[in-house]
């Protein structure tokens, strides 16, 4: 055993230790906020349920693991439209850009928002609505760099900010994700990756939505009159997880390889969850995926969580110009949820 390898499951020791003390159980579904960090707007990575640790590259590393970022080439520019839970109205919107800033490093950068749709304002007086409409206004800024050794192992960590705001009521906070990924083989073909999200402050909602008008406690003297009093918020954590995960290549050639992974979420505030896919590329322009994840655990007397089940998906990638190492892709994905329809995304890359 190499000392690459010793390296490797230090990290991965200091990762699961952590991811310990922090650990939750299913008493605790629904206790964190923010849940938007756990809704994942990218087409490729979205068609395996997430389950890539291992082996996502590019911006979408820093949605799974951070560490893949360092695995682009010279840099990316991705965008990406998810329509969330079809025949709810929801939709979620990513945009991102990232850079070799030397050989073995990279830095990105994404900006994530969510839309609400269409929320009509109703009162008790107008419970049909009084014709306006309320505008939630969810987003997430986030900076990542990784660092590749030897091609070999590489390493990342993203620090991102989480802003939350309706009206006159808000809330902020920071959060930080780290990754390792794992490379070995002829051809590359094992790989093993684990990744730590959501690790941050809490978070506290505040502003003038929380005041209200109430006539003072104890009136003076007989008088009474109006005091604005401001109700206070609790605060509430961001959703912690831990992935695990390894996948392995077999090549039938130099321009077709079938890829099979397997995946395990540990989840601080909800149920751990299993998949296991599979991704087929063939001359690495046409990429079929798909895969299942499951709750740990769940029955029919529990509620699950939204994603669970089959997923699938398609890439289409060409060069932009015959020669040329700048390349298009167009990424597609589908995944079962329940309750509702589905979510379906959909996403364009330039690579160069």
């Amino acid at each position: 055993m190499n000392k690459k390898f010793y390296i490797l499951l230090i990290i991965i020791g200091v990762f699961i230790n952590v991811d310990f003390v922090r650990a939750g159980n299913p008493d605790r579904q629904g206790e964190a906020g923010a849940s938007e960090l756990l809704m994942n707007p990218w087409a490729r990575s979205a068609g395996l349920h997430s389950i890539g640790t291992s082996f996502v590259t590019g911006l979408e590393s820093m949605r799974i693991n951070i560490a893949g970022l360092s695995r682009m080439k010279k840099g990316e520019v991705s965008y990406s439209n998810a329509r969330l839970f079809e025949g709810s109205g929801m939709g979620m919107n990513a945009l991102g850009f990232g850079i070799r800033l030397k050989e073995s490093s990279v830095i990105g950068f994404t900006f994530t928002s969510l839309d609400f749709g269409d929320i009509p304002v109703t009162t008790v007086n107008l419970p049909e609505g009084t014709g306006g409409f309320l505008s939630p206004s969810f987003y997430n800024i986030a900076l990542g760099y990784s660092y590749s050794y030897k091609n070999k192992i590489s390493v990342g960590i993203l620090f991102r900010g989480i802003s939350e705001a309706i009206q006159d009521v808000s809330s902020f906070g920071f959060g930080i994700d780290a990754g390792v990924q794992y490379v070995s083989g002829e051809k590359d073909n094992f790989k093993l990756g684990i990744s730590l999200s959501n690790i941050g402050s809490p978070m506290k909602f505040g502003g003038e939505g929380l005041s209200f008008q109430g006539q003072n406690q104890e009136p003076a003297g007989g008088t009474t009159y109006n005091l604005t009093y401001n109700a206070r918020a609790s605060e509430f954590e961001l959703p912690s997880m831990l992935n695990l995960g390894v996948s392995y290549d077999y090549y039938f050639n130099d321009n077709l390889f079938l890829r099979g992974a397997a995946n395990f979420t540990s989840n601080a505030f909800s149920r751990d969850q299993v998949g296991a896919g599979i991704e087929f590329s063939v001359y690495k322009k046409l990429i079929l995926r798909g895969a299942y994840k499951y709750d740990i655990g769940s029955n029919s007397d529990v509620v699950k969580n939204v994603y669970t089940g089959l997923s699938a998906g398609m890439t289409v990638e060409t060069p932009i110009k015959k020669g040329s190492n700048n390349i298009i892709g167009i990424d597609y994905a589908y995944r079962t949820t329940n309750p509702f329809k589905g979510t379906h995304n959909l996403g364009i890359r330039f690579g160069f």
